[in-house]
């Protein structure tokens, strides 16, 4: 279903009152995350991405902005790597919840790291500066070095060739919002979807976390495929993980093998092969001529380079705009959980459990 808001781009927009269902959300399950840090994937499991997104979509359905939800917060983004969209998307998600925010927009030169200050006494200092923090870092180790001293939650924006867990939210938000029935205990084998990834998870930030993520919703997966041009693109412990999680899958190195059977796409801008990035050539290229199945959705972290065809953009394929603006919405969601500002929703009927929120009235 597409929202009639006039505001989206074009593409796929999927209603996000179709994935609130009965407008019911767990919010005993998303207080579980009050006061803690956001760094990896496995903190998470299917039900609390689920509900999680679920809140994710009634921030979107309804304006909240004018409640303060995190009025008096400070939130410090630290980017010691260079970022627009997933900085950007993380400040405008405080502000418009009217939280303050500190940017550091390019650490590693203004900050005392570009005197040789250690990231452990950096952590320290931001206890007495804001509420919480969000780093992205060129080095993997990064997280572990600045929570030596960090006593504020921190929401890990990329560590290196590590993890980047809120990118795979934003991901996730965008296919639960487009097929609601992934959170279902177990579909139909005709209604459960091949996964299709670009990429070298071993070794890419938001391929890994991306995957890691679907491992959750591995009984409504009937395959996962990915495409790389390494002859192991997965390392050994997702390798493992995979094997463990019983579904099937298998490696090619072009996507023109697979595409005409893959429900979602997941692609990436470079791929990291060997020692150095590099751009996908024409075998991992789509455009509006490729052998897309009718139904497919496509997404794609962004930036994109011309692995992506623009002219895909007016097609019910595109559900990467869709993704990029969902993020926005699953920060929100994170930063009330940690903050615990539950207290500041409107319109909401407190229960001893969860909250029902009647959306005819918001």
């Amino acid at each position: 279903m597409n929202s009639t808001n006039p505001m989206l781009s074009s593409g796929l927009n999927p209603d996000p009152t179709d994935l609130l269902g009965n407008g019911t959300i767990n919010f005993s399950l998303l207080k579980k995350l009050v006061g803690k840090s956001i760094t990896a994937v496995h903190q998470f499991d299917k039900e609390l991405v689920c509900e999680l997104c679920k809140f994710a979509a009634l921030l979107e359905c309804r304006k909240i902005r004018t409640y303060d939800i995190l009025k008096g917060q400070i939130v410090i983004t630290a980017f010691f790597e260079p970022s627009t969209r997933t900085r950007l998307s993380f400040e405008s998600a405080v502000l418009r919840l009217d939280g303050r925010v500190i940017s550091i927009p390019e650490g590693a030169r203004n900050t005392g790291v570009a005197k040789g200050e250690s990231l452990s006494d950096i952590g320290e200092m931001f206890n007495a500066y804001g509420d919480a923090v969000v780093i992205r870092h060129t080095e993997t180790e990064a997280l572990a070095e600045i929570s030596k001293n960090l006593r504020v939650p921190l929401i890990n924006a990329g560590n290196g060739s590590g993890e980047h867990p809120t990118q795979a939210l934003a991901d996730w938000f965008a296919i639960l919002k487009w097929k609601p029935q992934m959170q279902s205990a177990q579909l139909p084998e005709e209604e459960q979807i091949h996964l299709g990834i670009l990429g070298s998870p071993g070794s890419m930030r938001t391929v890994n976390s991306f995957l890691r993520m679907s491992l959750l919703f591995k009984q409504n997966i009937r395959k996962i495929t990915v495409v790389s041009e390494l002859a192991n693109p997965l390392g050994e412990e997702l390798s493992d993980l995979l094997e463990q999680s019983g579904i099937v899958f298998e490696i090619t190195d072009n996507i023109n093998n697979v595409l005409s059977d893959l429900d979602v796409v997941y692609m990436n801008s470079i791929a990291f092969l060997g020692d150095s990035y590099r751009s996908l050539d024409s075998s991992f290229k789509l455009n509006t001529e490729s052998e897309l199945k009718k139904d497919a959705v496509v997404l794609h972290p962004l930036a994109r380079l011309d692995e992506l065809d623009s002219t895909l953009d007016e097609t019910d394929h595109n559900l990467y705009f869709t993704q990029a603006h969902g993020a926005v919405f699953v920060r929100q969601a994170l930063f009330i959980a940690i903050l615990d500002c539950f207290d500041r929703i409107p319109y909401q009927d407190r229960k001893e459990t969860k909250i029902e929120y009647e959306l005819q009235t918001i």
